[in-house]
């Protein structure tokens, strides 16, 4: 009863959120294209913290958490998790994730360069120095996309 129940709310909810974006100036074609876009990221050392992930869509604010597109905080679970986005339109996507381990909603960097929580980025590029969107970048289309993250640590 309660899982049907969350799922009309979320259905009224999801066609709410549809019409402000209407409502707003958002485009039409925009809306009706969102594909699922579903992230898998770990293992995760811990339990301990959360996991933040962020999504970019413009190069210029990549790893800029505070100007992504989408910030996602989930407590954190050993091992895998998965991230399930249903809003985002056809497009060219960056994702940054990291294990905020101690809670303070930011990477920890040795040095103001070296993280020392763990992180990782769609694609799993080898990176010295900071990490370049096109790197990163994986592109989506109506059918959706799924990009796995291998966190480092």
């Amino acid at each position: 009863m309660t899982s049907m129940f969350l799922r009309r709310v979320t259905r009224r909810v999801a066609a709410c959120v549809a019409a402000a974006g209407l409502l707003a100036g958002a485009a039409p074609t925009e809306m009706a294209q969102a594909a699922p876009f579903e992230i898998a990221i770990g293992p995760l050392r811990s339990a301990e913290g959360n996991l933040r992930v962020g999504i970019y869509r413009d190069p210029a604010s990549f790893r800029k958490e505070a100007q992504a597109l989408k910030v996602i905080t989930l407590p954190a679970r050993t091992g895998r998790m998965v991230i399930k986005v249903d809003d985002l339109p056809p497009g060219r996507y960056a994702v940054m994730a990291y294990h905020d381990e101690n809670g303070n909603d930011k990477l920890d960097l040795r040095l103001g360069m070296f993280p020392i929580e763990g992180y990782g980025l769609s694609n799993n590029p080898k990176v010295i120095g900071p990490p370049a969107f096109d790197d990163s970048a994986v592109a989506t289309d109506h059918a959706g996309q799924r990009v796995d993250i291998e966190m480092r640590y």
